[in-house]
């Protein structure tokens, strides 16, 4: 048998609640809050002593969820750089399709989002770009044109 589907990503974070109200101002509902730790989640993540807080989002439609999530023991490790390029190995981006990507990016620069590049055309099909939110996450939006 093959997976049954994507059931989430997840994103460390260092300020939850500020990930958490840029999430929101792009369009997604927190499905719920909770606290982690306990025997199971050591077993689970393979860490010792797991306490974090975390915040299920999920998008409008019910299928795209992201899991924001801030440990508070062990402590979080760093990073190789603060804001990597587009380009850095691993996870980069999670994309998400707008119906207004001029009125969702003027939202998100109020959360301390920045546009990587510009607002760019891809034919007659979308309108793309890429911004950087907190804790440096880049995300992309998608406008499906005509």
């Amino acid at each position: 048998m093959a997976i049954q589907r994507m059931d989430n990503v997840g994103i460390v974070v260092d300020d939850l609640g500020a990930a958490v109200a840029f999430f929101v101002e792009l369009g997604m509902e927190v499905e719920t809050e909770a606290q982690i730790e306990g025997l199971w989640a050591d077993r689970t993540v393979g860490l010792d002593g797991v306490r974090s807080d975390i915040a299920m989002m999920r998008t409008p439609d019910g299928h795209g969820k992201l899991e924001l999530t801030k440990y508070r023991n062990p402590a979080v490790v760093g990073g190789e750089a603060k804001n990597p390029p587009p380009n850095t190995l691993g996870l980069h981006r999670v994309m998400f399709a707008v119906d207004d990507i001029d009125d969702v990016v003027a939202r998100l620069r109020g959360h301390g989002a920045e546009l990587l590049g510009e607002v760019a055309r891809y034919g007659d099909s979308y309108r793309l770009c890429y911004l950087r939110g907190p804790e440096g996450i880049i995300v992309a939006l998608a406008e499906q044109l005509g």
